[in-house]
Order: C-alpha cells, then structure tokens, then sequence
C-alpha cells in the first residue's frame, strides 16, 4: 500500500525535494542552535567582549530569517504538493465511478459513495505533505540531537535515551488502535450521509406522511453512533499523547537533576548544561511530530484503503480490446438466444430470440417484473447478457465502443432525471457541442416552445434540483427535446407517460410518435392504449417471449395480450362510470 501511495508524489518530484529539501534545512539549522547557546554561555561570556556577544547574536538572527524563509516554504509549497495529490486521487476516484456499471450501483448506497471521494480523502493531502517529511526530520532530529548530547556528556545522553524504548512502544501501540478507529469513523460518516441525502431528497414524501419524528429518531441514532466512534478515536488520542507528554517531563526532570550533580562535581560546564537541556527538548520533539504524524496518518491510510478499495473495484462492462467506435447505424437490432439474471443461478430472460427491423417501433408489455425493462437495459450494454449475443446491423455490441454504442441510443424514462442547472444545461446534455439555433429547434419538435416563452428567463430558467420546478409533463417534454439533439438512430421509451394525466399524455405521445418518425423504437409500456401503433407487440411473461405480433393479430386469437387488453379497459370504463 506504501508502494502504491508513493506512485502518487512521481508527478511532483520537483515540488517533493523543494519541500523536503527546505524541511532538512530547516531541521539541521535548529539543531544547531543548542549548540550555539553552550559556545554563547561558555566561551563568549567569559570574554565580556560586548562585539562578540553582537556579532554571535547578528549570526543567530540571520540563521532565524533564513529558517522562517525555510518554514515558509514547506508550510506553503509543502500543502500544495498534498493538495495536489488529493485532487489527482479525487479526480481518479471520480473518474473511476463513471467507468462502473449499473450493477455496481444497484448494491451501492450514494452517500457511502460520496463519502469515498469526499471525506475519506480530505486527511490524505495531510498525509503526503508531512507523513514522510515528519517522519524523515523526527529520524534525522533524533539521531542529531542524540548525536550532539554524546559530544556534550556521555552520561546524561545514556541516561536520557533509556526512555526512549518506553516511548516508541506507547506510539506504536495506540497508533494501530487510531487506524481501526478511523476506518470504523469513516464508515458512519458514510451512513450519515446516506441518512442526511435520503432525508432531504424525499422531504416531500416525509411531510407527506408527517414522519419527520420517525426521521429525527432515524438521525439521531446515525448521529449518536458517529459521536460514540469520533469519541473512542478522541480518547486514544488522549491517552496517547499524555502519556508520551509525562515520559518527555519525566526525563527533562532526570536530566536536570543530575546535570546538576555533574556541574557540582566539575563534569559539566554551564553552557554544556543549558545547551543538553535545550537538546533534551529537540531530542524529545521527534516523539512530539511521531503524535501528531499518528493523529492525522491513521485518518489518511484509513481514507487511502477505503479509496484503493473503490479503485480495486473492476468495472465488469469494458470494451473490448478490439472493439471499435461506430458511427450512423442503421437500427436493425437482433436478440440471439440471449439469457440473462441479475445473479447467475437466477435467470430473468432465458433464451430471447428476437428480430427488430431498422425504422421499426417494437413495443413490449407484461406484468411487472417479468424483463421488459431489463431487456431494453441490455441493448446499451447496461448489464451484459450471460449467454447469447445481442447485435446491431449486424455487429455484435460487445465489439462496439461503449461510448460510440450509446451515442447511438437514445432513453426516455418515466423518472426523467434533471440536472440542478437550466433548461438550455439540461437540453443540450444531449450534444453538449450543440448550437443555440439547434438546442431551440429540439425544443420546437418537442412542442416545449410555448413553456419556455411563457418563462421571464426563458433557456436560462432555473429548473431546481432534479427538476422540482417542472410540472411532470414539461419534464417528459424536457426529456425528449434532450433526444431530439441527440438524434439517434435507436430510441427506447420506458414507459415514458405512464405517470401523466390523460390530456397530458395524449400530448407527449404526440411528440413521442413525431421523436420515433424514421427511429428502431423500443417501448416498454403500460397503458397498452398507448402502444396500438406499434409494428409489433411482444408480450414478456416467465423467463421469456410468451407472444408476438400486431394489436390486431393479438386482439383476434384468446391471447396473454388481449386478456391484458380486457382487463385494462374494464377499469377504465368501470372508472369512467363511477366519475
């Protein structure tokens, strides 16, 4: 995992030996400073040659500007190579998520997601700036110091590095403990922010049903499992950091009393004295940078495992080696023997044969969950087939780019989904290369021209998150005008009106018929009224086709469809008469 968080500072070598380079500067320059304070007490007192004491002081001032300068830098230069290498494992990250299919993401919770590429990555930029900086100077610090207190006294120095072992063993103890901990932290950050997105996008459902006490309580418990966690990380911190304070006053203490015996006895000057003290400090402060290493570097490697985690995690739909990009199909789609489960022992399509001439509108029906929307999702490799292959004009999908596959499809939900941006933003993620001249020729073919002149700010409307401000129908209309620039070849329609009024939807079919003019369209439908047009109905039951052919051929024989039919119409006359 070292190795892997290494590969991230081969981008910024340059900026990583400025800011170590500055950092071992900086180091070697403080520890020369006991050392100038034992040569200040013993040598230039002594002479009471008020120059010298200038001179001595001078020379102490210009190594304190060159050390603020040296500080200056690894502060500043030093932050922006973690900031760097946060946003390049941000960028990643995200990068990543847009390569992982429609499976991943049905087992997926979004605010654990958002908390992969928010949270668990905001210590990692700590991380790389001071874990191997921190950790080389308190090696260099503490080798150095005890370097210079074996030149001023072998004693004290020996009596001083007993300690040390006691020290080490505290910090390496807690420190495992704060990287479980952390990782358990950031796991309730992300069910936390799955309460908080739920809450907040299904407000309405909340008022609606006057839940928010249940909400309150739901939060409460997510927030009150945080705090216990953050709290467990707090008290080891604590324990930590106390005991490594109370080891270091400990031996400050030893060592002033029998620096004191040795001045007594003639073994220790005065200079020598002040000067070991003040390396005692500079010997102990490796110590002091290891507990601050072990505040931030367990929440960094606990971020950095979770987020190795995610990038461990292989997108399962990926072009192939070979595949290539293709450009103005035709539409001529064929299903060959085609099965299909979202587990593997548990088939929901097995062996579909099936022929969809280009231009052709193909609608299909049944009960819910039978496939009719999992067999529309195969055709732009949303999931791939188990078995079989799906082909159009002739080339099998899966040799296609996915890009260049999709570009050739065109989607049309129920569930229109809008970005938070306005009404031009949301229309033109259809081409996003597209002209103002086009964007508003869609919006005329889509019949959404008279709801944007009727709005004071026109294309440039606010249209709120994921649309709160559009009726449902002009949503579908937004929808639609979004496929009209996209111009595809094939279009798929699930169940694209099945949540309007009448008049609404008699409305959109209009523009849905005028979208599917000259387009292989796929209908996944419900109001069966809708689809009578259609060149071919395909009714999907059980693991399969049960039937296929025109409404009237299927209205002319006992079929699944017409009692469908039947059925359908009865409550709608029944209905009818009760109003």
């Amino acid at each position: 995992m070292l190795r892997r968080f290494a590969a991230y500072y081969a981008p910024y070598r340059g900026l990583f030996l400025l800011d170590f380079g500055c950092a071992i500067l900086a180091g070697l320059l403080e520890l020369a400073f006991p050392m100038a304070i034992k040569i200040f007490v013993d040598d230039l007192l002594p002479t009471q040659s008020w120059d010298l004491i200038l001179l001595a002081a001078f020379g102490l001032l210009v190594m304190y500007v060159i050390n603020t300068a040296l500080t200056a830098v690894v502060v500043y230069w030093g932050h922006m190579l973690g900031i760097n290498i946060e946003t390049d494992m941000r960028r990643k990250a995200f990068e990543h998520l847009q390569k992982l299919s429609f499976r991943f993401y049905d087992n997926q919770k979004t605010g654990h997601l958002i908390a992969r590429v928010t949270k668990d990555l905001e210590e990692i930029g700590e991380v790389a700036h001071h874990g191997p900086e921190d950790l080389f100077i308190a090696l260099m610090t503490f080798l150095g110091a005890f370097a210079l207190m074996l030149y001023v006294n072998v004693e004290l120095a020996l009596i001083t590095a007993v300690i040390v072992p006691i020290v080490a063993w505290v910090t390496s103890r807690y420190g495992g403990r704060m990287t479980t901990n952390w990782r358990a932290l950031y796991s309730r950050v992300g069910d936390f922010n799955v309460r908080v997105e739920e809450n907040v996008g299904g407000m309405r459902l909340v008022q609606a049903f006057a839940n928010e006490d249940h909400e309150r309580k739901l939060f409460a418990k997510d927030n009150a499992n945080y705090r216990r966690t953050k709290l467990e990380a707090y008290k080891i911190m604590a324990t930590s950091t106390s005991l490594s304070y109370m080891s270091m006053r400990l031996v400050q203490l030893i060592v002033m009393l029998a620096g004191s015996y040795l001045i007594l006895t003639g073994d220790l000057t005065y200079g020598g004295f002040v000067g070991f003290l003040l390396l005692v400090t500079f010997f102990f402060r490796p110590v002091e940078k290891i507990n601050a290493v072990i505040e931030t570097y367990p929440k960094g490697i606990a971020g950095f495992r979770r987020y190795t985690e995610l990038l461990a995690t292989e997108p399962d739909i990926t072009d192939a080696p070979d595949a290539r990009p293709v450009e103005n199909l035709q539409g001529s789609i064929r299903y060959e023997n085609v099965s299909f489960g979202y587990a593997p022992d548990r088939e929901i399509l097995k062996n579909i044969d099936l022929t969809i001439p280009a231009g052709n509108t193909i609608a299909f029906v049944g009960p819910s969950g039978a496939g009719k929307t999992t067999l529309c999702s195969l055709l732009p490799r949303f999931y791939d087939v188990l078995a079989g292959r799906i082909t159009i004009d002739g080339i099998d999908i899966r040799d296609m780019t996915l890009a260049s596959l999709r570009k050739q499809i065109g989607i049309v939900q129920q569930d229109v989904f809008l970005f938070g941006g306005t009404l031009r933003e949301n229309i033109a993620y259809g081409r996003l290369d597209a002209s103002d001249e086009e964007i508003m020729e869609a919006v005329r073919r889509a019949r959404l021209d008279q709801v944007v002149a009727a709005l004071p700010a026109g294309l440039d409307t606010m249209v709120g998150e994921r649309g709160v401000k559009l009726s449902g129908g002009q949503k579908q209309r937004l929808a639609i005008a979004r496929i009209f620039l996209k111009d595809p070849p094939i279009l798929i329609l699930d169940e694209a009106t099945s949540a309007l009024d009448t008049q609404t939807e008699r409305e959109i079919q209009e523009s849905l018929e005028a979208l599917s003019r000259e387009r292989t369209t796929l209908v996944i439908a419900h109001r069966l009224a809708t689809i009578r047009k259609a060149d071919r109905i395909v009714v999907i039951a059980d693991q399969g086709i049960a039937e296929e052919g025109s409404h009237e051929a299927l209205m002319a024989k006992n079929s699944l469809y017409r009692k469908m039919h039947d059925v359908q119409f009865a409550d709608t006359t029944l209905l009818t008469a009760e109003s």
